[in-house]
């Protein structure tokens, strides 16, 4: 029975993490790659620390407390944590397997030196790198001492810092088993990091090396700056040599010293450029074994390299699968759908089979390869332009990629062809008509999928939504609508870039489209001041609504009408669902939960409504928007008729006034109806979801979010579902929510950003792009989760991103700054729409800003003062 406790580290692989850990299981699959040396050593299991963890029953009892510790309070977590980490120092070895380690020393040398390191079940895991959670001791003498340091690495499952990463990653302490990996100690003459990918831009075809001198621990521990070495292509291409005056070296008794470093050898490089060259064949080799990108710890004793830890670099966003071996350039769906969260596999496969253009997944986020369209200088050019004007990070990082010579292939422009079938379509008139045909198009189209999906169930249902999403394409791509779209935003453009010549104004178009008809986005926000007017004369319901808590939204609505004014008030959000319950925040996931099936997620914004406006404040703040837009126009024309051939510059920008009227508003419309769309598409799917739970298939309705479209399809055919995909699938979206999703990637992993190669800013503003004008000082607030808005009036919102569910807070604040978005994109629209001085795509808002700070929003000039 002893042997389970201990087992030889040549005898493990990558598939053992439940017996030896991540770091002994990571270690036993190194040691059998071809070329690969790791320092011989063995495994104590986890057998031997469960073994221990039950001879002291207190520890159950603190693990209990801990649990239920707030994870805030980090005295509480100190003082448990001490406690169970001295509990476990305190167990006496058991006999059995205090002889088993002996023995398993004696086979490697009783009196050698020796590295003791702890190596935790869910360390070294691809989704959640533990890097430093844990405990490792260098250079341990003699059987006892060995016994003493794998007593404090069980121990160390219950480090401050490893309780409180295990809570916030979700993980329960009692899932994580801790096994010590023993291993003979190396004396290296240098030692650092290998990254087979760049860790700063994800270039999986670029590895970086760190080197030191002496053992490793001077590098991680920061008490050196290492020698930086970078390697493209089988060679160093940069390299920073640093001054390195310490390095840390094991004493002959055991223990590690930090000595100084000879002046003379300080700024020799502590490998030649052969070796690093030769290490990084050595990472690839380990990198193609694992399957991923790795951070790889290595020494190097007598010119001979040894592995001593490989793990998986967690932080580089994913690569779209293509196995062609071409490059690709892709740009970020999400940044211009304002929604960069991740997706669930449902809801990124519901949008690749609605959508226009193919789409391809990476991170649980989509993207769009435009490898094709720069390639050719026209197409390239159009490319740049259309991106440029929504975003121009988008259109800068994709300059950055055309710079990488020969990255993107050189392709002649196409032959024109002869004119389209039918000539050119005709530009339409600017007659308010022909948007009312559209809404009406759209509303037939979707009445009758309503009507046709009532009838279907089963696979019949899938065959049928198949049929739908070829609707669902053709509405979208229809001629007519597109043309509107383009008659406004092309109007918006003329209207800035001409005014901004003839009158030197920046953004006038901002003013001229105040309440625009026919946004129903922006319709959306004042409908729900209308719903807090109904609400503000019963107190009994107010009071009900703040003391809500964690209410079911199943019977929300019910107990509403318990309380005096509760019927009208329902009704009255009854109706408010009706026309906009199928939005939601992140609403291009058909698999987040919509308004109508989480009523209460409105709560806030209705009791912020009521607590920050007088009755009629919809139309009134309508009206006044209608106004101002009039005044601004009345001024646009007469100060242009004032001009040289002013009747003429005055009569051209009415047209466009009066088009980018008749027009803009109508932009939110189609994504209103993809919506519309969706939430009939989902409740059918639920249907059946909840049947594949009565027939005992799936545990859970929402498990069917983690299945694609075609999964689902499957399941519902053949009444099977492979548990384990489901949970990858979890696993998998869970690791994608500590992701930020780049605007730009490319198909060696390099993630770029983009940059505003700009200077007109003063010294420590925040810069971003500028998408409705004016200027506003305010209390800043820090909101991530709509849910959670706490607004008064004159606040200004600074958030990630905005889709259209935003809108409704939007009647109540003063500015708006996003970390995402574009001139075009939902949240710039509203903004111009409601007059809100806005800044969008400002870096790290959420962080650089701290709710209750004064700012300025500077929503003309693009930029965020930060002012206490």
């Amino acid at each position: 029975m002893t042997e389970q406790y201990v087992v030889d580290l040549q005898a493990v692989d990558e598939t053992q993490v439940a017996l030896v850990g991540g770091k002994g299981a990571h270690l036993g699959g190194l040691s059998r790659i071809e070329g690969v040396r790791v320092p011989g050593g063995f495994c104590v299991t986890t057998d031997a620390f469960r073994l221990v963890m039950a001879q002291a029953p207190s520890i159950d009892e603190l693990i209990d407390q801990l649990s239920r510790v707030d994870p805030d309070d980090q005295e509480a977590i100190r003082t448990l944590s001490a406690r169970i980490r001295r509990t476990v120092e305190d167990v006496a070895v058991p006999g059995d397997l205090a002889s088993a380690i002996t023995r398993a020393l004696a086979r490697f040398g009783e009196q050698a030196a020796y590295a003791v390191r702890s190596s935790a079940t869910a360390e070294d895991l691809p989704t959640a790198s533990f890097a430093g959670q844990q405990d490792t001791y260098l250079n341990v003498v003699g059987p006892e001492a060995v016994l003493q340091h794998i007593s404090r690495c069980w121990a160390s499952l219950f480090t401050e810092r490893a309780v409180i990463y295990r809570r916030r990653n979700g993980i329960d302490h009692r899932t994580v088993h801790m096994a010590v990996v023993v291993q003979r100690m190396a004396f290296p003459d240098a030692a650092g990091i290998l990254f087979t990918a760049d860790p700063v831009t994800g270039n999986r075809k670029v590895a970086t090396v760190d080197a030191g001198f002496g053992l490793g621990e001077a590098l991680v521990s920061g008490v050196v700056n290492p020698d930086v070495f970078t390697v493209r292509d089988g060679e160093v291409v940069a390299r920073t040599i640093a001054a390195k005056q310490r390095a840390v070296h094991a004493l002959p008794t055991g223990g590690t010293r930090e000595v100084a470093v000879d002046s003379l050898r300080q700024e020799q490089p502590a490998l030649t450029d052969a070796q690093v060259v030769r290490l990084v064949r050595l990472g690839r080799r380990i990198e193609a074994h694992f399957g991923r990108p790795q951070d790889i710890e290595w020494c190097l004793v007598d010119d001979d390299f040894q592995i001593v830890q490989s793990r998986p670099i967690t932080t580089l966003f994913p690569i779209p699968e293509t196995g062609d071996g071409e490059n690709h350039v892709y740009v970020s769906v999400g940044h211009q759908q304002m929604m960069t969260d991740p997706m669930k596999p449902l809801g990124l496969s519901m949008w690749q089979l609605t959508a226009m253009t193919p789409m391809s997944e990476a991170g649980g986020r989509l993207f769009v390869d435009v490898t094709r369209r720069l390639a050719a200088p026209a197409s390239r050019a159009a490319v740049l332009d259309l991106v440029g004007r929504g975003d121009p990070l988008v259109r800068d990082a994709l300059e950055t990629v055309l710079d990488h010579d020969g990255f993107v292939p050189s392709l002649p422009d196409p032959a024109p062809g002869g004119p389209p079938a039918g000539g050119a379509p005709a530009p339409i008139e600017t007659d308010p008509a022909i948007v009312t045909e559209l809404i009406e198009r759209s509303r037939e189209s979707i009445a009758g999928l309503e009507r046709d999906i009532s009838t279907k169930s089963g696979p019949a249902l899938f065959d049928f939504l198949l049929e739908a999403f070829q609707e669902h394409k053709r509405v979208l791509g229809d001629p007519l609508s597109m043309q509107v779209i383009m008659a406004g935003m092309e109007a918006t453009w003329w209207l800035n870039d001409t005014l901004r010549e003839w009158l030197g104004e920046k953004n006038a178009a901002d003013t001229l489209t105040l309440s625009a008809p026919d946004n129903v986005t922006s319709e959306m926000g004042l409908a729900l001041l209308d719903v807090a007017d109904v609400i503000r004369p019963h107190p009994e319901v107010v009071t009900f609504l703040q003391d809500l808590g964690d209410a079911d939204d199943d019977t929300f609505l019910d107990e509403l009408t318990k309380r005096a004014g509760g019927t009208e008030a329902r009704d009255a959000i009854e109706a408010y669902l009706d026309r906009y319950g199928m939005r939601c925040v992140g609403e291009i996931d058909i698999t987040r939960p919509r308004w109508r099936e989480r009523p209460t997620t409105l709560v806030p914004a209705i009791l912020d409504n009521v607590r920050n406006f007088e009755p009629g404040a919809a139309e009134r703040h309508f009206e006044q928007g209608r106004r101002r837009a009039l005044q601004k126009e009345q001024d646009v024309l007469s100060r242009l008729r004032d001009l040289p051939d002013g009747d003429r510059k005055a009569d051209e920008a009415k047209r466009m006034i009066d088009r980018v009227r008749t027009f803009i508003g109508y932009r939110e419309y189609p994504k209103y109806g993809i919506v519309s769309r969706y939430f009939v598409y989902k409740r059918a799917l639920l249907k059946e979801a909840e049947r594949l739970v009565r027939a005992g298939v799936l545990p859970e309705r929402e498990d069917v979010f983690y299945l694609t479209f075609q999964e689902l399809h499957d399941a519902v055919r053949s009444n099977q579902v492979d548990d384990r995909i489901v949970q990858q699938r979890k696993d998998a979206f869970r690791s994608y929510q500590a992701l930020t999703p780049p605007r730009v990637l490319t198909s060696d992993g390099e993630a770029v950003s983009g940059a505003y190669r700009r200077d007109d800013a003063p010294a420590g503003a925040l810069v971003g792009l500028p998408v409705s004008a004016g200027t506003v000082e305010g209390r800043a607030r820090v909101v991530l989760d709509m849910a959670d808005a706490d607004l008064e009036a004159g606040d200004i919102l600074v958030t990630t991103f905005t889709d259209p569910s935003w809108s409704p807070v939007f009647v109540g604040i003063a500015g708006l700054v996003t970390e995402v978005g574009g001139l075009m994109t939902h949240g710039a629209v509203i903004a111009r729409e409601y007059g809100l001085p806005a800044v969008v795509g400002v870096d790290q808002a959420t962080r650089l800003i701290r709710d209750g700070q004064r700012i300025r929003v500077h929503g003309t000039d693009g930029y965020v003062e930060i002012l206490s």
